[in-house]
């Protein structure tokens, strides 16, 4: 596999070919965009998809056209606007700077992270021309001092500051209290303003039967079904009963064909080793790393290969291969025969913050074991040609051993 092909650079290219889905969406987005460039009024296109969908590279090209056009093409309605590409995700941030920093048009402060674009724009009182929004699903949804946000809602202040703002979104990648959304809450801030959205549908990341990726679903909603019986052609699906022996499968992947790591869910102590985090499973024992410092992205780090990875490092990226630990938290239900969280196991505590608005406890309960799940779909769906799972509690093991003998 080529050195470009594991490049996030080439995976978010402004010119990568577009298949015939992503191109209509992009063709419908600049029409939005033209139509309403001109009004008063601010205007809201939504762009859905799950996680694998191609939205990013999608936005990339847009994002590409508007500037290239707002910088040279004075016969054009976009020459001199004023745009911005908002990224809340400190990783993907990296790759599209990395990507500016090619291009003769995109300029690498053109990429900003949402709270740091909104307190610009109260200071100045500016108005962006068109903001574009990746993953919008992890905007603030509360104030938050840590990130220095002491508005109510991110998407609201940057609605107010842009004439035009076009988002992506995907339920199924809400992966804390402090950005919780759903459907209902984006509409109520969307509706009062002329608004389109396109649901992107065909799965670009995973070569997978799409009976997996179903099951894959069912999963990360509760369910235990039958494997569909699989082959190993284009996917190589994977249920292991060792952690050890999977982190070694991934070892061989990465020296063969590269960009193959291990991730986990949450679910391990950081009291031992000096505070650090370690995923430990029998023979297994590696450190879960939450943050990278480095400019370059963590799964394109070599040494990364000696860690685990989890949502704050993999979100938004392929993997070719990834062995995904399902932690001590998800748990197998014998009065259901599905899987279930054990908000008890949970060990990050950034996932569950406080707000005044969620006060019915057995909302927040559902919410909170929805949240847990969502960063389980975000993981399973990182791999590209392979996916590995093991899981920690024994009984989820042995039914999910069980279920992968039958699809044999």
């Amino acid at each position: 596999m080529s050195d470009q092909h594991n490049d996030a650079r080439y995976k978010l290219s402004p010119f990568k070919t577009l298949s015939s889905e992503q191109l209509q969406l992009k063709n419908k987005v600049m029409a939005f965009i033209h139509t309403h460039l001109g009004q008063s009024q601010h205007a809201v296109f939504t762009i859905y998809g799950e996680a694998g969908t191609g939205k990013s590279v999608v936005l990339s090209q847009i994002f590409n056209k508007l500037q290239t056009a707002a910088r040279s093409n004075p016969q054009s309605a976009l020459y001199g606007t004023k745009n911005v590409f908002l990224v809340n995700h400190p990783e993907i941030l990296k790759v599209y700077q990395e990507i500016a920093g090619e291009q003769p048009h995109l300029f690498k402060k053109d990429f900003d992270r949402p709270t740091s674009f909104i307190n610009r724009r109260h200071k100045d009182q500016k108005i962006a021309d068109i903001t574009v929004i990746d993953e919008a699903h992890l905007l603030l949804s509360r104030p938050d001092r840590y990130n220095n946000f002491d508005q109510q809602n991110q998407l609201v202040e940057i609605i107010k500051h842009s004439k035009i703002v076009i988002l992506v979104f995907d339920e199924n990648q809400v992966l804390k209290t402090k950005s919780y959304w759903d459907h209902e809450r984006l509409a109520k801030i969307v509706n009062p303003y002329d608004h389109d959205s396109y649901i992107l549908q065909d799965q670009f990341r995973m070569h997978a039967d799409p009976r997996l990726i179903a099951w894959i679903d069912d999963l990360t909603h509760g369910n235990l079904d039958p494997l569909p019986k699989h082959r190993q052609d284009h996917f190589d699906f994977r249920i292991l009963d060792d952690a050890q022996k999977m982190y070694q499968l991934i070892q061989a992947k990465n020296q063969a064909v590269g960009l193959s790591r291990i991730v986990s869910t949450t679910g391990y102590p950081s009291k031992l080793d000096g505070g650090k985090h370690y995923i430990v499973e029998g023979n297994f024992k590696l450190p879960w790393d939450q943050y990278n410092y480095s400019r370059q992205s963590w799964a394109e780090k070599p040494e990364t290969i000696h860690e685990v990875g989890s949502i704050y490092t993999v979100q938004g990226f392929d993997l070719n291969y990834v062995g995904v630990i399902l932690g001590p938290p998800i748990e197998y239900d014998p009065l259901t025969e599905g899987v279930t969280v054990n908000l008890s196991k949970v060990t990050d505590s950034e996932i569950f913050k406080k707000r005044a608005d969620l006060t019915d406890q057995k909302e927040l309960i559902k919410i909170k074991q929805r949240l847990i799940m969502n960063t389980l779909n975000v993981l399973l769906k990182r791999g590209v040609h392979g996916l590995y799972i093991y899981a920690s509690q024994p009984e989820l093991r042995q039914k999910l051993a069980n279920l992968y003998v039958d699809s044999l």
